[in-house]
């Protein structure tokens, strides 16, 4: 049967043809990223405290006041004279008390508790906070594609974390020490500065679309974005030597600079046997190649904050040129610490300066393969 042709004065039918919705097709597996952001900045905030009270419960010789390890019932304090007199007793049986603090008052040790449980109990904290943001996105599907594992990752790596610190403390309560092992310390605070990093950089990767990435890698800077790895992986063994140095209490030791002991280089610096000990266990030794690694750092964050300006793009130029700037800053406070024979005050904002630093070349790096749009007057030639 013909179809009968339509005259060109005829009122064309209401009923109107689906529309495409701008965007359409890259909402799609988006997810609530900006819900997800604002929960990883709040994992980022509670693990920045977590470090900086980690480093006090070091200062304060907290950390073995807790001589078991109760991820649970542990959250409860002692609430009572008997539970107080119990935990007490535990502590006087370890090597920390009848070497170093024989005498010791309950006050005094109530003091120290304080310091480990308030330590332990955020990260129990942390780790709530993760449990359930992570279970509500994931049973509410609203986690972007491809992000479930990076999300799951962050939580393994956390829940290691808890038992590498025991793993830590129970060095301390063996033998004849009256301090955890170096080397544990490292470990543990080196993880710390891992799992920080991964949190820094999913944090800026989820605050743009992922189409835009994809956009702005192709404007990014594939040597500097080297250079910016190099930094970091100077700045991780900065950190994890760093914790070597707290962990034998290396920073109370020759206490001038730029000399040590009036010399170029320590005293006895292979005096131990066998000589990998010095590495690990000579006060000297331990705080030499600190400085030594810290100088190397700064010499090349100087050449890469060189090189980066050159770069076409202004936020990429500014992100290093902030993270020069806490560099001196951080150099100049390892400078203060050693001198001051690692006082508190001063050597916890040495430790909260290596969290700022991380934290700025992780910014740095990431500008350096996403840069940000800028107009075309912004732009260097």
């Amino acid at each position: 049967m013909a179809t009968k042709p339509r005259s060109i004065f005829e009122e064309v039918g209401t009923t109107q043809k689906q529309v495409a919705t701008p965007g359409g097709i890259d909402s799609r597996g988006q997810g609530a990223r900006g819900a997800i952001r604002v929960w990883l900045m709040v994992l980022f905030a509670l693990l920045a405290v977590m470090i900086a009270v980690g480093g006090l419960t070091r200062l304060t010789d907290s950390g073995l006041s807790i001589t078991e390890w109760r991820p649970v019932t542990g959250a409860l304090p002692p609430l009572d004279d008997a539970t107080w007199q119990s935990e007490f007793a535990k502590y006087q049986a370890s090597p920390e008390y009848q070497l170093q603090n024989a005498g010791m008052s309950l006050a005094e040790f109530k003091s120290i508790y304080w310091w480990e449980w308030g330590h332990r109990q955020l990260g129990r904290v942390i780790g709530l906070v993760w449990a359930v943001g992570f279970v509500g996105f994931l049973a509410a599907r609203k986690i972007p594609t491809g992000w479930t594992g990076r999300l799951l990752f962050v939580g393994a790596l956390g829940g290691l974390q808890g038992a590498i610190g025991w793993w830590m403390v129970a060095s301390g309560l063996e033998g004849a020490r009256t301090d955890v092992a170096s080397y544990r310390l490292a470990t543990h605070l080196g993880l710390a500065f891992v799992i920080f990093g991964f949190i820094t950089w999913y944090i800026l990767k989820i605050s743009r679309r992922s189409p835009d990435l994809l956009t702005a890698r192709r404007a990014g800077d594939p040597r500097l974005w080297t250079l910016g790895s190099v930094l970091m992986g100077l700045a991780f063994l900065q950190i994890v030597l760093g914790a070597l140095v707290a962990g034998i209490d290396a920073g109370r030791a020759y206490p001038d600079w730029p000399l040590m002991a009036g010399g170029l280089l320590p005293p006895d610096m292979w005096q131990l046997q066998p000589v990998w000990r010095n590495l690990f266990e000579n006060e000297g030794t331990v705080q030499f190649v600190h400085r030594m690694s810290g100088y190397v750092l700064f010499a090349f964050g100087l050449f890469v904050w060189w090189r980066a300006r050159s770069s076409a793009n202004r936020r990429t130029r500014g992100a290093y040129g902030m993270m020069m700037a806490m560099l001196v800053v951080q150099m100049g406070l390892g400078i203060v610490t050693v001198m001051t024979m690692a006082a508190p005050h001063v050597a916890i904002l040495h430790q909260i300066g290596a969290v700022v630093l991380w934290v700025m070349i992780l910014r740095a790096r990431f500008l350096s393969r996403y840069p940000l749009p800028q107009s075309v007057r912004e732009a260097r030639p």
